[in-house]
């Protein structure tokens, strides 16, 4: 009998295959990361060019010479180490206090039976996907009811009220998924409820911590609309608002080297803190997607 030759297609779809993943797919992630990464360098390029080459057309993409003039005029111009601070301290101080308050309570809604659970769990859930800036109106009023404009606690006390349903969500879902069985046993050897939240389920809930203290921190320390309305004070505004304001100094000319300085200063603590805390946060948000 006369064998039958061995089909072209499937070799010739092998070798596309392999095209599609020796040549497409690198190039299709290389322009994705340039998509991505460009307006990021674009910024840092500005914030060390010559105010020559910022405002030469056409544009000067590699300048030929490069001053760090932009920073250091930020530091004697506008007090901009006040800034730094004043956004650390307003996003640290609120992401602990959200952690510490968000915590026990996502504990309490993950063990107990409360009455009216379903109804609690649905008014945080509304509360996460509500438009922050609707609360706006009604802040004000509160803030100048109770006298607080230009006081760290307009800022802290809404970060802490806005990411608080978002702590509880997360961490509740963490302590669902520990065995109650950790409970019991440390229950016979002795353990309070704040022992046993303290001492056993905390260490074993830190991406879930690690995770959602970096998006309240993020969070606290990008936030505009709040910090610019609740603070007028000059020695408390916060990076945001400070660089935003860069554009009003002067009538005739905008200072895209100073502000392009200011936004690589603003977002390299949060570049930072993300590759600091990497590996928590990624365990942090695949925690639960595999059971077993």
């Amino acid at each position: 009998m006369t064998a039958i030759p061995d089909s072209p297609a499937p070799k010739l779809q092998a070798e596309k295959i392999n095209i599609l993943k020796q040549v497409i797919l690198p190039l299709g992630i290389l322009l994705l990361l340039i998509f991505c990464l460009a307006p990021i360098l674009w910024q840092l390029l500005t914030s060390i060019k010559i105010n020559k080459d910022i405002s030469a057309v056409p544009n000067v993409y590699i300048p030929s010479e490069y001053t760090f003039k932009h920073y250091i005029d930020l530091f004697l111009r506008r007090p901009f180490a006040r800034y730094i601070f004043n956004s650390f301290f307003v996003s640290l101080i609120s992401t602990f206090l959200c952690l510490a308050i968000g915590t026990p309570a996502a504990y309490a809604l993950a063990r107990l039976r409360l009455p009216g659970e379903n109804i609690i769990l649905s008014g945080i859930l509304s509360i996460t996907l509500f438009p922050f800036v609707l609360f706006f109106l009604g802040l004000l009023e509160v803030i100048q009811r109770l006298h607080l404009g230009n006081n760290y606690l307009a800022l802290i006390i809404p970060y802490i009220a806005i990411n608080l349903p978002l702590t509880i969500s997360i961490m509740r879902s963490f302590f669902l998924q520990l065995p109650v069985e950790l409970e019991d046993a440390a229950k016979v050897d002795g353990y309070n409820t704040w022992q046993m939240l303290t001492q056993i389920l905390l260490p074993m809930t830190v991406p879930a911590l690690v995770t959602t203290g970096v998006l309240t921190f993020i969070f606290a320390w990008n936030e505009f609309i709040f910090a610019l309305t609740f603070i007028t004070r000059e020695s408390m505004k916060t990076i945001p608002v400070a660089t935003a304001q860069l554009g009003t100094t002067s009538v005739f000319e905008l200072p895209y080297g100073a502000i392009a300085a200011a936004t690589v200063l603003g977002t390299l603590p949060l570049v930072l803190l993300v590759l600091f805390f990497q590996r928590r946060i990624v365990q942090g948000l695949t925690a639960g997607a595999i059971k077993g």
